[in-house]
């Protein structure tokens, strides 16, 4: 039997005359790191261009002239179509949104709005974003391009880093178009679940692999002669480039290529690249690369500094829980000093303070917490572990410290410690934010005449009487598009995001923001 290295080898000489031009010039995606692991390409939502709408006689009867200019919204579907289905993971009585969140918009707006929201925002509105993403409701009529605004939804939860609830999202679909398949393959490869992926893509006649990906899983199953076969044909017939080829040879038989000189790294580097040149022993850094790479780095072969890193950059956008850092902070016991290490010394001496329950060490615990984590973005989720065990803590012999309110105030009590009197003496305006109505405390100090002014302004009629149609989701994005040009530093567009959201039902939301912004800008 011929071994797969001579096997290999003999593919690789007498294809390699063929290898086709590379296709990095090819169009990308709406995210541009995706794998090209299906053949088929996807088609994006375009906005209708004028003048392309169905004609029909004109009634003779009819007046001829119109009574406006403006061109009228106009919703389809196909004709004895299914109904489209209500996508997400959570319900309207877990979001609090209604049903037809998105059904009374049109879907190029919900999809543009959704692409441009920023990612690196107040964790108040990240969040946010993340549940609108998630939301199970109506979707838009969209009968040229069914399911793009789900795949925008899938996309914003990429843009975040948030793997786990983009891959609960497609699989809940059954990734059933080439499109949906795309994401859940390169999810698959990020999170390391790909065998399950392979399966699917042997069971789903609908989607067509590319070479590239079809090699990987053949490999992956132990098919070593196929995926060998596949790779010459691909190389034979211009389906492969050289530079993927040479990856791809590599991939099925590393030790061919022992003594040869390594090879250059990708300029666009994909899911299914960083993972074959960590196959083939030389992984790819993932500094540079976008922000879900870093799942990558949470696996237990990367070393505890790379983890924590991850898990640090995916925390300040909501993309990992709670738990998930606080785990890897304490996993083990720092051996170095300095940046990383001591954001985690910091969590664990709070820790030891609160199980001792001294006072004055958590005080100092929590000076500590905030001088580390201030400048890394992981104030908040620390906030919101730690605060239950603070809150009982601090209750219990009614000490008070104005640190020990503001880490409070980043977390999911805001308002109850807002209540107790001895910290409402450190700071009353806080104290009246977190309450919803600080418009009694004196406003002196850095940006609180700002959030004074933002809680006392009118909303935007429109986008209220927006919401009241049936288009709440659409009024909900371009309120938030607002607020972030509000906190980019126009006074008059935070003024009147901030009241807008106020006025859509999203009180809570608009106290966390506006907390966060006075305690982390």
């Amino acid at each position: 039997m011929i071994s797969r290295s001579a096997m290999l080898g003999m593919f690789m000489s007498c294809a390699a005359p063929l290898w086709a031009q590379s296709s990095e010039d090819a169009p990308l995606s709406a995210i541009d790191w995706l794998s090209e692991s299906v053949a088929q390409p996807e088609v994006l939502a375009a906005a209708p261009v004028l003048g392309t709408q169905a004609t029909r006689t004109p009634d003779a009867n009819e007046a001829p002239v119109a009574n406006s200019a403006a061109t009228p919204n106009v919703s389809v579907q196909t004709l004895g179509g299914p109904a489209p289905r209500a996508l997400g993971l959570f319900p309207p009585s877990a979001t609090g949104f209604p049903a037809d969140l998105w059904s009374g918009s049109d879907v190029t707006t919900l999809i543009a709005l959704m692409r441009a929201e920023q990612i690196d925002t107040l964790p108040a509105i990240q969040d946010l974003l993340t549940t609108l993403a998630l939301a199970k409701a109506n979707p838009p009529m969209e009968a040229a391009t069914p399911g793009a605004f789900f795949l925008a939804r899938v996309d914003k939860l990429l843009d975040f880093g948030a793997l786990e609830p983009a891959q609960a999202m497609l699989e809940s679909t059954r990734a059933e178009t080439p499109a949906l398949f795309r994401r859940w393959f390169d999810v698959a490869l990020l999170t390391g679940t790909e065998d399950g992926v392979c399966r699917a893509l042997r069971e789903q006649p609908d989607v067509a692999p590319t070479p590239s990906a079809r090699i990987f899983c053949l490999a992956r199953s132990g098919d070593w002669p196929a995926a060998a076969l596949t790779l010459n044909t691909g190389l034979a017939l211009g389906d492969i480039d050289a530079p993927t080829g040479a990856l791809l040879a590599r991939f099925l038989d590393p030790d061919l290529y022992e003594d040869e000189p390594e090879l250059d790294a990708p300029t666009r580097a994909t899911p299914l690249t960083f993972r074959m040149f960590e196959a083939i022993g030389s992984p790819l850094t993932t500094v540079g690369l976008p922000r879900a790479f870093s799942h990558a780095d949470l696996r237990a072969n990367v070393g505890w500094k790379g983890q924590l890193e991850a898990a640090e950059r995916l925390a300040r956008a909501g993309a990992i829980s709670d738990n998930a850092l606080i785990g890897l902070y304490t996993a083990r016991v720092p051996a170095a000093s300095g940046g990383v290490w001591e954001r985690a010394k910091a969590v664990a001496h709070l820790d030891t303070a609160l199980e001792s329950g001294d006072a004055d060490d958590m005080l100092r615990a929590l000076n500590g917490l905030w001088d580390e984590t201030q400048s890394v973005g992981v104030t908040v989720p620390l906030a919101r572990h730690f605060a239950p065990d603070l809150l009982t803590s601090t209750t219990a012999d009614r000490r008070a410290d104005g640190m020990l309110f503001k880490i409070l105030l980043l977390s999911d009590h805001y308002e109850e410690a807002a209540l107790i009197d001895a910290f409402e003496q450190t700071d009353p305006f806080l104290a009246g934010v977190a309450r919803g109505d600080p418009s009694q405390a004196h406003a002196a100090l850095g940006q609180y005449p700002l959030i004074r002014d933002a809680f006392a302004a009118e909303p935007d009629a429109t986008l209220v009487d927006m919401a009241a149609d049936g288009r709440t989701g659409e009024a909900i994005l371009r309120s938030i598009a607002t607020l972030q040009q509000g906190i980019d530093g126009d006074q008059i567009a935070f003024n009147e995001g901030f009241a807008t959201l106020r006025a859509l039902g999203l009180e809570d939301v608009a106290r966390r923001a506006a907390l966060q912004y006075l305690l982390l800008q």
